[in-house]
């Protein structure tokens, strides 16, 4: 069994993005410009946007965060969409979610403009991915395809289940792990809440990716010896031998499955600390242009 070390791979992408920036300044351009705004004071965001500015600094980017009191207008909130939209100073920008009840956060996500849509998160966005066309990926799906690659796990042929069909993780992750593509050309079954025996489906699978935010959902019963586990959750358990009060685990019960498993990605150290890289990979290509000429 080999775990999945995605704190390590983040930090080596993070050296990679920072040599190209180097270059690219020295050859006289300006550096990526990633933009988040804040609303509200939800911790998990918080912390979320916190570690997204805190790498757009080591890899040398510029970032600008907008904090927002909780009762913004929706109003005020698409006034500020739009000079985000308009500034050509700034490459991407994120609306950190959740927001508060009173936004609308679909008409939020609509008025960005796919071009500076870093979460990959705008229709345009799905559905150019959907069709196979050069677009920004989600930022979990994304690093999840950049964990496949590098850790060269095939994927052709291979049969994929996906358990969670979240338009966040498991519904693009299950589109672009069929793809014609590599990593991809998977056979992808798709399983949610009202799948009938998920079990059946699981122990078939080469590959099973959980996201479906229940701690431990998936046992080691439910897989087949050398299965590769991408375990998406993050879950707090309470957990009184700890300081904080909690532990915290993902949607794969760890100690059940990994035995059997050829590769598996842990929690904490998973395919958390890729997010944040795949959004910074994202803000560099549309510095560059690259899924959006200039």
């Amino acid at each position: 069994m080999q775990r999945i070390d995605g704190k390590q791979l983040a930090q080596a992408i993070k050296e990679e993005l920072a040599e190209q920036v180097r270059q690219r300044t020295q050859a006289g351009h300006r550096p990526p410009h990633l933009a988040a705004v804040l609303v509200g004071d939800d911790p998990p965001s918080q912390v979320y946007v916190r570690n997204k500015v805190r790498s757009c600094e080591q890899v040398g980017f510029q970032s600008t965060l907008l904090r927002k009191d909780a009762g913004i207008s929706q109003e005020e909130l698409m006034g500020i969409v739009r000079q985000l939209n308009e500034d050509d100073g700034v490459d991407g920008f994120i609306v950190q979610l959740p927001l508060p009840a009173h936004l609308n956060e679909e008409e939020i996500t609509l008025a960005i403009d796919p071009r500076k849509d870093v979460d990959g998160f705008h229709p345009v966005n799905v559905g150019r991915m959907a069709q196979g066309l050069p677009a920004y990926l989600s930022a979990t799906p994304a690093g999840i395809l950049e964990m496949i690659r590098r850790y060269q796990i095939p994927t052709s042929g291979k049969e994929v289940v996906v358990v969670g069909r979240s338009n966040i993780v498991g519904t693009p992750i299950s589109i672009l792990l069929s793809r014609k593509a590599d990593p991809g050309n998977a056979t992808v079954t798709l399983c949610h809440s009202r799948t009938a025996d998920l079990a059946a489906h699981t122990r078939r699978a080469d590959i099973v990716v959980a996201a479906t935010g229940r701690p431990g959902f998936i046992t080691g019963e439910m897989v087949k010896e050398g299965v590769v586990i991408i375990d998406v959750g993050i879950n707090r358990v309470e957990d009184a031998s700890r300081k904080k009060g909690y532990r915290l685990v993902g949607d794969v019960d760890f100690e059940g499955v990994a035995p059997k498993a050829s590769y598996i990605t842990p929690v904490p150290g998973g395919v958390g600390p890729m997010t944040v890289v795949s959004l910074l990979l994202n803000t560099m290509k549309a510095n560059t242009g690259a899924i959006y000429p200039k």
